[in-house]
């Protein structure tokens, strides 16, 4: 089995506020399948951009993202899964239930497994 990361970014998942409550219930929804079909691992929303801090390699630290970046990680999900075609799958469901465009990273195996 293979994990992937099934992730959207933050600026792309612009919904209305009276739409929350119905994408919330079918996210929930294909969460509840990913653990039924035992393919779940893991996943979460990610706190606006705004709060994340950068440490560079000196060890210093500055608050908020690079300001180049226009992209930022809205929320991901980790599957173990046989192949990428599944992964693929799911990551559709969860692009139907959340209306927006996911990426699909696999990720590498833990070497010291």
């Amino acid at each position: 089995m293979t994990q992937y990361m099934i992730a959207f970014n933050d600026g792309d998942m612009v919904i209305p506020a009276e739409d929350l409550p119905d994408v919330g219930r079918a996210a929930s929804a294909v969460v509840r399948e990913a653990r039924e079909a035992g393919v779940w691992v893991f996943g979460a929303g990610l706190e606006h951009h705004d709060v994340v801090s950068v440490v560079a390699t000196d060890g210093t630290v500055t608050d908020g993202p690079y300001p180049e970046s226009k992209e930022h990680l809205g929320g991901l999900v980790v599957v173990d899964v046989p192949a990428r075609e599944e992964a693929l799958e799911w990551a559709a469901k969860f692009a139907a239930a959340c209306r927006c465009a996911q990426e699909v990273f696999e990720l590498l195996p833990d070497p010291t497994a």
